[in-house]
């Protein structure tokens, strides 16, 4: 089996970032579990990507 040791670039991960009018920040890794959150939260946030 190949070994993969490192040596490469690490790949960038997209995270979505949902934005609470208050202040609070929460990161999911899917766009659906950042959606059904703000939805939760009365869909008063703002959902963005970010890259980790």
């Amino acid at each position: 089996m190949p070994c993969n040791c490192g040596g490469g670039t690490p790949q960038a991960v997209v995270v979505y970032q949902l934005n609470l009018p208050d202040g609070r920040i929460y990161r999911y890794f899917t766009y659906q579990e950042a959606d059904a959150a703000n939805q939760r939260a009365g869909g008063i946030g703002t959902i963005t990507t970010t890259t980790q």
